[in-house]
């Protein structure tokens, strides 16, 4: 699954690790994130997110 990076604050949503704090499991794809989730960090929404390329 493809990565993502808080563009703010380079914070980098890997779906093989999920975000555990907020509830979110492992696997979860980007694109099935709750509307509501927010960067972990630096608190952005999800349309400050981009494809992370690798």
């Amino acid at each position: 699954m493809k990565k993502y990076i808080c563009l703010p604050c380079g914070y980098i949503y890997d779906p093989a690790v999920g975000d555990p704090d907020e509830g979110v499991e492992p696997g979860t794809a980007f694109q099935d994130l709750p509307e509501d989730w927010l960067c972990p960090v630096c608190g952005e929404d999800k349309d400050k997110f981009a494809d992370l390329e690798e």
